[in-house]
């Protein structure tokens, strides 16, 4: 599995809000899918799966569970297009489970890569840097104002966790 680099996935990320005049606060992520040639479809697909994408002939679909929260739903909808973007040609099907897995033997393996870069080129695509430091106002954000983070969370359709994990591996929370 080749290395993409977290600096990559941010710019592919940026490009594609970009080129499909989706730069824009919270990110039209079903636009953007019909734009790529994807159908995203909201079905139950059961309590260990969050989404499925079915790659065929240049275009596919995204399952979606239904049952799962709005904001989940909108990760697993970037986080299918991270995969259509970044790893298509390595699969024509990609399952992605609820759970998360703990760090083990197989931490390493080109599975667990791939389902990584998909998670940050998501992260990336629902909030982008530019805008998240232009909603923010440039204050610097600490981990007590939560109710900073849940308004930012709110705005951008992410949970409050995302956020959070996205404000930290951007550098914008002050000490705790």
């Amino acid at each position: 599995m080749k290395y993409i680099s977290r600096e990559d996935i941010e710019r592919r990320a940026h490009e594609l809000l970009r080129s499909h005049d989706a730069y824009e606060v919270p990110v039209p992520l079903e636009l953007v899918a019909h734009r790529l040639g994807l159908k995203v479809q909201r079905v139950p697909l059961g309590e260990s799966i969050s989404g499925v994408l079915v790659l065929s002939d240049g275009g596919g679909m995204i399952g979606v569970n239904s049952d799962q929260p709005e904001v989940r739903q909108r990760f697993t909808i970037a986080h299918e297009l991270g995969h259509f973007l970044l790893h298509k040609g390595k699969s024509e099907l990609f399952i992605d489970r609820t759970f998360v897995a703990f760090r083990n033997s197989s931490s390493a393996t080109g599975k667990e890569r791939v389902e990584i870069q998909a998670n940050q080129f998501a992260a990336a695509l629902l909030m982008p840097e530019e805008l998240l430091s232009r909603e923010a106002m440039d204050m610097v954000i600490d981990l007590a104002e939560g109710d900073l983070i849940n308004t930012l969370a709110d705005r951008f359709g992410v949970s409050s966790q995302s956020m959070t994990f996205r404000l930290e591996n951007l550098k914008m929370l002050g000490p705790a």
